[in-house]
């Protein structure tokens, strides 16, 4: 069967994808950009692009893995660009700050109608547009509480690959660009074209879950925890399988139920049946990663009872089915 794919329109000129690096640019993010639309696919059926890389800190950037990037745009190539792709934005921190005339340009091209996305911590220097507020958007996990602490406004969507509507999108880490990316072809040039472009990437078209299923899932407990509660805590963790509750928690503690349910939500930030849910999760977890049982003798193993349980429960935390999981992250022990 031919790898061409059907173009249901003509191509009146090519597609402009501008890529904005800042200084210390990530490169696999902007390599997505370069492969996803820099690459002439026009052979199989692939609309044309060209890809211009830009900065207004140019012409030379230096890569922290040991060699410059110069470049032959600078701010300016945002006028001429339908797509603008923001790989990453630095270092984010509490306070850094972002060029008034990279901000100014973002804006302006969004005006005009051009597409504004953003990889990993590439929210950040969109969301200092101001164009986010109200919005949904997302970045890469480990930069949850920054972004939210720097914008509040902004709808932050900790458990999805992406989010976009509006001409603004925004994407999780590293490999969630590449979803972003297919997903913004199949909106373009549809279903075919993005086939086309991830069977050459070797990569799926679309996939399954959130963010969710990659992010570590560690205990939530503050340092204070005194060494009755941490004793209990960690009991709990070798006695999934077991049906617990408030009240013999609190006989193990030496404290009334109410006193330790109290006790317990200072310190970890959540209820006792909240966090013995989770932990399972996370027991789970590791056992679809490494054990050959069957879902059904795990859900029994961390104390859920029934696969069902466990399905419903795992997908609410880590945004993903425990087959699909561990379809995912198997291997063996």
């Amino acid at each position: 069967m031919s790898e061409k794919a059907a173009i249901p329109f003509r191509q009146e000129r090519e597609h402009r994808v501008a890529v904005l690096l800042f200084d210390r640019p990530s490169m696999f993010e902007t390599s997505v950009a370069i492969e996803v639309w820099g690459n002439d696919r026009t052979d199989q059926g692939v609309p044309y692009s060209e890809v211009r890389l830009c900065s207004n800190e140019g012409p030379r950037l230096r890569v922290e893995v040991g060699f410059d990037l110069v470049l032959d745009h600078d701010l300016s190539t945002l006028e001429w660009a339908d797509t603008i792709v923001l790989p990453n934005g630095g270092r984010p921190s509490p306070t850094i700050d972002y060029q008034p005339a990279v901000l100014d340009a973002l804006r302006a091209a969004h005006a005009r109608g051009a597409r504004l996305i953003s990889f990993c911590s590439g929210a950040f220097p969109l969301a200092a547009t101001g164009l986010l507020d109200g919005r949904a958007a997302t970045t890469h996990w480990t930069y949850m509480h920054q972004f939210r602490a720097r914008h509040p406004s902004i709808d932050l969507q900790p458990d999805v690959l992406y989010t976009g509507a509006d001409g603004l999108y925004t994407s999780a880490g590293t490999s969630a660009a590449i979803d972003l990316s297919l997903h913004l072809v199949r909106e373009d040039w549809g279903a075919d074209v993005a086939n086309t472009v991830a069977r050459r990437m070797v990569v799926p078209p679309h996939r399954d879950g959130g963010q969710a299923q990659y992010i570590e899932q560690p205990i939530p407990m503050s340092v204070d925890v005194d060494g009755d509660l941490r004793a209990v805590l960690q009991w709990v963790e070798g006695n999934l399988d077991r049906q617990l509750t408030v009240d013999e928690l609190a006989r193990r503690a030496a404290m009334t139920p109410r006193t330790f349910a109290r006790r317990f939500k200072s310190a970890t930030g959540t209820t006792p049946l909240q966090w013995i849910l989770h932990q399972r999760v996370v027991a789970s977890q590791r056992m679809l990663e490494v054990s050959s049982m069957s879902v059904d003798e795990i859900a029994a193993t961390v104390g859920f009872g029934s696969a069902a349980a466990m399905r419903q429960h795992f997908t609410k935390v880590v945004g993903s089915t425990p087959s699909a999981y561990r379809a995912t992250f198997h291997h063996a022990a």
